[in-house]
């Protein structure tokens, strides 16, 4: 335990005079500027929450991911088998379908998007914001970026992250240029003893500021139809406005922030080795961002909807797999998908480990964390939309319960996303459209 000082916090500093001027030295962190668990500053606030989505393509093979009763976990099913250290810090969700209203199946659009935009589309994508930037709307709007959104398998259009059904928030595909824009020169350590603004970034914000006049001016002459599409933009501009003035601030200490190793180029493609080592850096990179207090909204894409992945040396691709291998007579499911999704749920269960690593106090970054997963299909064989497999991680600093299998059978999957707004504070009592709209939340799970 550490015992508090309280009249030590995170804004302490030196005072003197010099040249009978007043000046004033900041300390480095200390372990005095935590509460007695190491979990809070010691001025009572609280670690900041943190909100994710994992995302892989063709779901998981009916009868065996799912957990054997609902209530309280005791044992995970055979696919999930990876995560099973991880048992007492996650939920299982099944028995819950996207509903398409008469609407064709956009196949892997359609599950996805009802699952993270409340939305089912009538044609590829839903004209509404996917789930993680309404949440990013409410508490990300004090950090240096608002989310950070990944790719693995090198395509920046397999985000799910999107703030209309026109504007997809794209995924980094290179680690090594994720490494630069988190810890390149605009990195500031939160735990330095002394802060110097970027004077790039002073000049950025002034100039945004020198022409805020101007742009209200100019928003009064135009038709109702250029006003909706400048403020779209003018939203984006009021987000940098505001990232650009916390990076002209010291930012707030964070014990665990430490700075990664430089990562290297290295190879993008679909080969699975390359899209697991890619996936890799990313935790690591994303773990170190979060714990650094850089952003507070991460979302990763392992693969794109239509699972372009495919093992080494071969051309054939796990969703070609899916439609082309026979279902084996005496185990009673695709081998080969089988293998694709182990090493889909190993890769899971590193990312869910390297945030678990992170120690923070007597907790971990997982614990503050709330990490939704998402996928397009329910039984990828029959590319169906029932018995969608859903998983969350993390309590979201106590937010949520954990080590619970909820069966919701015929259930929208947009109740989990209905449920996540709501613990990460986004005022809302009923989200969706059609037959995914629902006011009912996972009470089970809610802390």
């Amino acid at each position: 335990m550490i015992p508090i000082n309280r009249n030590m916090n995170r804004r302490r500093v030196l005072r003197g005079m010099l040249g009978g001027a007043a000046v004033t030295v900041g300390l480095p962190f200390l372990d005095c500027f935590l509460d007695t668990n190491g979990v809070a500053l010691a001025d009572g606030q609280a670690l900041p929450v943190v909100y994710g989505t994992w995302f892989w393509g063709l779901g998981l093979n009916p009868g065996r991911w799912e957990p054997a009763k609902p209530g309280k976990m005791e044992a995970l099913n055979v696919e999930l088998q990876p995560l099973a250290a991880h048992k007492d810090k996650m939920n299982v969700f099944s028995g819950m379908k996207a509903f398409l209203d008469g609407k064709p199946n956009g196949v892997h659009f359609s599950g996805v998007q009802g699952m993270l935009t409340g939305t089912v589309p009538r044609g590829m994508t839903a004209d509404k914001p996917s789930v993680d930037t309404l949440i990013a709307d409410v508490i990300g709007t004090r950090t240096r970026f608002r989310s950070l959104e990944v790719c693995c398998a090198g395509n920046p259009s397999h985000s799910q992250s999107r703030r209309s059904g026109a504007v997809v928030n794209p995924g980094e595909i290179s680690p090594a240029a994720l490494y630069t824009r988190i810890f390149g020169p605009e990195f500031t350590d939160p735990n330095a003893a002394d802060f110097k603004p970027d004077p790039a970034v002073l000049v950025r914000r002034s100039a945004l500021t020198a022409v805020a006049d101007d742009r209200q001016t100019f928003m009064k002459t135009l038709g109702a139809a250029d006003k909706a599409r400048l403020d779209e933009y003018f939203t984006s501009l009021r987000g940098l406005e505001q990232q650009l003035e916390l990076q002209a601030q010291k930012p707030a200490p964070l014990a665990a922030c430490t700075v990664p190793g430089k990562v290297e180029e290295s190879p993008i493609g679909t080969e699975i080795e390359i899209v697991k080592k890619n996936h890799m850096l990313f935790a690591g990179l994303l773990a170190h961002a979060l714990a650094c207090g850089q952003t507070q909204v991460v979302n990763v894409a392992f693969s794109d909807a239509t699972s372009s992945l495919r093992r080494a040396g071969g051309t054939q691709t796990h969703h070609e797999f899916s439609h082309e291998e026979p279902v084996d007579a005496v185990m009673g499911y695709q081998p080969t998908l089988a293998w694709f999704f182990n090493e889909i749920m190993t890769q899971l269960a590193f990312y869910v480990t390297t945030l678990d690593s992170i120690k923070e106090g007597d907790r971990t970054l997982l614990d503050r964390c709330a990490i939704q997963t998402a996928t397009d299909l329910g039984y990828a064989k029959l590319h169906g939309l029932e018995n969608m497999p859903m998983l969350t991680f993390g309590s979201g600093n106590g937010r949520l319960k954990t080590g619970i299998h909820v069966a919701a059978q015929g259930e929208p999957t947009s109740r989990l996303g209905l449920t996540m707004q709501q613990v990460m504070g986004v005022p809302v009592s009923s989200w969706g459209t059609d037959s995914m709209q629902t006011s009912k939340t996972i009470t089970e799970i809610v802390a």
